[in-house]
């Protein structure tokens, strides 16, 4: 181990600095300190909140912080677990982030990176327990995209996720499974042949174990078989899904979902008026938004992706109060602003990036009874909550759920509605989150 934990030294990539590991932040690591208090900050991952451990540092910013891996643990925190992947190390996939830690604990840690982000971004105090799915924690994951490599003299493929932060695909295998990925895609990924020029794959199953195959370019999908969907079943419908496009990753998540989309509009009165489903993808949402109109009643599912949204047309056929529109929904939104539509209630499941300020301001100007905010972000979530608040909407409701165990995403359901009360003031603290690349939802 050096001495680069010394205050004022230069630390370098490689260095081995014992340091006690402080709380959790936002993106599957921890806070820690060079020289104590006010120290440089570095962000550990396979670290746990309390333990104190030697951090090999992987990465040194311009910008002031740095990141780096536990490699040895000096004080064990009580719900450390031995991690079961031979792929989840230091240096390792980067698919996973708290396979060390109990499920308990992950759950705990969650709901901490939502109660922070909420309190750093949106001025507000929160306090959501996230809610367990059902399973164990692995062989969840339905629908998964890999990358590709080619090794040997016979330019042999293999496939599997990225290691962290990092272009390089960790390969995966029966004898090295991924072990939240869903029983049955490693077999259908071992049967199926690779397109010339693929550099990724994409699977999906089913609740039946039904699997399809997608090979991408450029994230664009190859072969005969790029169109390759299955049918997932949610509250009595089925909905025809690509593999190459969104869907739920969790088994359990779609259904789990619903049941909360439901929930936050049970004490509204829907029938025979006007809801859109934002980002609606295949139409998951606007078919129970379709329950709630009925049929002297309207739908607008509106999303970008023009595969998603004919797949939406044919799983929502039979539903004639159902309208879908192929747009992008900042533009749909301002064009409605404009036209003075008022739709009664709004769901959205926007990516990752969140929906943004301009969308939200424009949803709140519609002035809608209810907005249901379905969040795979917490950051991005809070952020466009603030913009809510601001623009005459209070948060009556929050609920978190554990969609991606292993992982530090986490997935969340959010209500507005109307604020009598004049607009609160958004903070914004400066304590870090570590920056996270771009991701697909």
């Amino acid at each position: 181990m050096t001495a680069a934990g010394a205050p004022g030294s230069r630390v370098v990539v490689g260095d081995e600095i014992e340091l006690d590991i402080g709380a959790i932040a936002h993106g599957g690591v921890c806070v820690a300190r060079i020289g104590g208090d006010g120290g440089r900050v570095v962000f550990v991952r396979h670290g746990l909140p309390g333990e104190r451990a030697v951090v090999r540092i992987t990465e040194v910013r311009r910008d002031g912080f740095c990141r780096g891996d536990a490699v040895r643990i000096v004080r064990v925190h009580p719900e450390r677990v031995e991690p079961p992947c031979a792929h989840f190390r230091p240096g390792g996939c980067g698919g996973c982030d708290w396979m060390h830690a109990a499920p308990e604990l992950q759950r705990r840690l969650k709901a901490a990176v939502v109660a922070e982000q909420f309190e750093r971004l949106a001025g507000e105090q929160v306090e959501a327990d996230v809610e367990p799915l059902p399973g164990d924690g692995f062989g969840w994951r339905s629908r998964v995209r890999w990358g590709l490599s080619r090794v040997g003299e016979q330019d042999d493929v293999y496939a599997g996720p990225r290691r962290y932060r990092s272009h390089e695909v960790v390969p995966v295998n029966t004898a090295a499974p991924c072990l939240i990925a869903a029983p049955g895609l490693a077999a259908a990924l071992a049967e199926a042949t690779p397109v010339r020029g693929a550099d990724e794959v994409a699977l999906i199953r089913d609740g039946a174990g039904q699997a399809a195959v997608t090979w991408l370019r450029k994230g664009h999908p190859l072969g005969r078989a790029g169109q390759a969907t299955v049918t997932q079943h949610v509250s009595g419908r089925d909905f025809e899904v690509r593999a190459a496009g969104f869907w739920q990753a969790h088994l359990a998540a779609a259904q789990t979902l619903s049941d909360a989309v439901a929930a936050a509009l049970a004490d509204v009165d829907l029938a025979e008026r006007t809801a859109w489903d934002l980002y609606g993808g295949v139409g998951l949402f606007a078919a129970l938004l379709a329950d709630g109109v009925g049929v002297a009643g309207a739908v607008v599912s509106v999303e970008s992706e023009r595969t998603a949204s004919a797949l939406a047309r044919r799983n929502l056929a039979d539903l004639p109060q159902v309208r879908v529109v192929p747009s992008r929904v900042d533009v749909f939104v301002a064009g409605a602003v404009d036209a003075g539509a008022t739709p009664q209630v709004v769901v959205l499941d926007p990516p990752r990036s969140g929906a943004g300020s301009a969308v939200c301001r424009g949803i709140a100007a519609l002035g809608p009874e209810r907005i249901v905010y379905v969040a795979c972000d917490p950051a991005a979530l809070a952020r466009d909550a603030a913009t809510l608040a601001l623009s005459g909407y209070r948060r009556i409701g929050l609920r978190a759920f554990d969609a991606f165990p292993q992982t530090h995403h986490i997935e969340c359901v959010a209500v507005f509605a109307p604020d009598p009360a004049p607009a609160g003031h958004v903070i914004d603290s400066p304590i870090a989150t570590p920056p996270t690349r771009p991701a697909d939802r």
